[in-house]
């Protein structure tokens, strides 16, 4: 069995893919992260500032494996 790795998205990204990589990871709707990380960023604001480091930190969509 594979092992279940969390990246940042090629094909649902809007800026930097993490919240296309946490959709694709936890296999729900990508908008539904989207909501909900918009409602931390007006709510708490660090939304932001922990989205850009997501960004740095996961690793990009490999666009192949190797069996």
């Amino acid at each position: 069995m594979a092992e279940k790795k969390l990246y940042r998205s090629h094909t649902k990204k809007m800026l930097g893919g993490v919240c296309g990589g946490l959709a694709e990871y936890f296999n729900i709707d990508v908008t539904l992260i989207r909501l909900l990380w918009a409602a931390a960023v007006f709510m708490m604001g660090t939304g932001v500032l922990f989205y850009i480091l997501c960004w740095i930190i996961i690793p990009e969509e490999p666009f192949y494996t190797i069996s």
